[in-house]
């Protein structure tokens, strides 16, 4: 997959809304509010019983499974009152009861007609900065479904962020990618890392990406409950000339992106853990023939032993390892509300004359949706003498992209002979 570089739970008791007129409602308590449209389509998940409701381009449809929960996500600035109304209609005429939750105080909500309207729901006082959660469900309806729900409409003095440019609900959805680059020396053939996921931090969807260059990167994703994978990529030549395989390691599977992008990509099976330190291995080298040849080595802890992911061939560049870095990536927009968390440790570069350098310093950054300010739960810096990236789950504390971070030296030099690294 080619790489696009892009809560509040305590409330105070809630102030019913005036229920006789939806403008009244947003307009008071808080007269100098203006309300919002956070649109479900690009701020809500599914996040108990996907079964009976899909959020979609008209927001949240389908609606049939009394045990779905549909979640909305929005960021107030400052502590404060927050005001939510619905968006709301029942396309098969009937009517329903349904239980909204803001921050986890309960309104029961009832909905009636084919005519799309504004329900009033209520008020809660948020204490700080940070995500609301708005949680529906279904309580009881009259025909097939409870109701298609577009928006929410959410007055507060505070400022409010959610995600509001439709064309890229895709990418606010899978949340905000963040990454680390790092300072190596010129002439850098092998790069080094360690990298650790917290426990319960390698929700589904999940991309923890190691070694990533100009052309290319190596990292480990969580593909589903039960597959895991090594994954290691090198792209096509931006004149359209193919990469092309040299050779892989046993167990390793090649196939071309197929619609993610160009390029080969090739991936292990691999059940690695969460909690446990894994290491990484990329080398970069021209092939004297206008190409060059790229390298990716994973250390098994259980075998103490490195395994061979594969070797390609890419045409047209004549280069070293360039632009190395690491990031965090959701890659199933359906789970952008999970969140991730992973630690890079003990970074070293090894020159074409076979100088090893510590790496120390990182660079943090984040894609377009964290820089436009569609999703705000991401961090990255330093923690425990290592460099970390966040994102997912709608946290409160977010760290500004565009910083430096230098990390404590280790003098920890790989415990590796390059020479002997396998090639099969």
């Amino acid at each position: 997959m080619k790489h696009r570089s892009a809560l509040l739970h305590a409330v105070l008791p809630a102030m019913p809304l005036l229920a006789a007129c939806v403008a009244a409602c947003v307009a008071a308590p808080m007269a100098s509010a203006t309300p919002a449209s956070v649109e479900l389509a690009g701020n809500a998940f599914i996040t108990s019983a996907d079964k009976g409701a899909v959020i979609g381009e008209h927001g949240l449809t389908g609606w049939s499974n009394p045990a779905t929960v549909a979640s909305t996500y929005f960021r107030v600035a400052e502590a404060g009152p927050v005001q939510v109304a619905l968006d709301a209609s029942l396309a098969d005429g009937g009517n329903s009861t349904i239980r909204v939750k803001i921050n986890g105080t309960p309104f029961d909500v009832k909905l009636a007609g084919k005519v799309r309207k504004t329900y009033a729901v209520g008020t809660v006082n948020v204490p700080a900065a940070g995500y609301v959660k708005v949680d529906l469900q279904g309580l009881t309806r009259a025909k097939a479904t409870f109701g298609e729900v577009a928006a929410l409409k959410v007055a507060s003095s505070a400022a409010l962020n959610y995600a509001s440019d439709p064309a890229n609900y895709y990418w606010s959805r899978r949340g905000p990618s963040v990454h680390m680059g790092y300072a190596v020396p010129a002439n850098t053939e092998y790069f080094y890392n360690e990298m650790t996921i917290p426990q319960g931090q390698d929700a589904i969807g999940s991309y923890f990406m190691a070694n990533g260059f100009g052309q290319g990167y190596m990292g480990i994703q969580v593909k589903s409950p039960s597959e895991r994978w090594i994954l290691f990529s090198v792209w096509d030549a931006e004149n359209g000339a193919k990469t092309t395989l040299v050779s892989k390691g046993e167990g390793v599977i090649d196939n071309a992106f197929g619609g993610e992008g160009t390029g080969g990509q090739t991936y292990l099976s691999y059940n690695w853990v969460a909690g446990t330190t894994y290491r990484f291995i990329t080398r970069a080298r021209p092939d004297g023939k206008g190409g060059s040849d790229y390298s990716a080595w994973f250390f098994a802890p259980e075998t103490g032993k490195w395994r061979y992911i594969a070797t390609w061939k890419r045409p047209a560049i004549s280069t070293y390892l360039t632009r190395v870095h690491s990031f965090l990536e959701n890659f199933i927009d359906t789970l952008g509300h999970t969140e991730r968390r992973v630690q890079f440790g003990n970074q070293w570069a090894r020159n074409v004359s076979g100088a090893w350098s510590e790496v120390t310093a990182g660079r943090y950054t984040g894609d377009a949706t964290a820089t436009n300010a569609q999703r705000m739960d991401y961090a990255g810096g330093l923690e425990n003498g290592k460099f970390y990236l966040r994102n997912g789950g709608f946290f409160a504390e977010y760290v500004k992209t565009g910083q430096n971070f230098t990390r404590p030296a280790t003098g920890l030099l790989p415990s590796v002979d390059v020479a002997a690294l396998p090639m099969q």
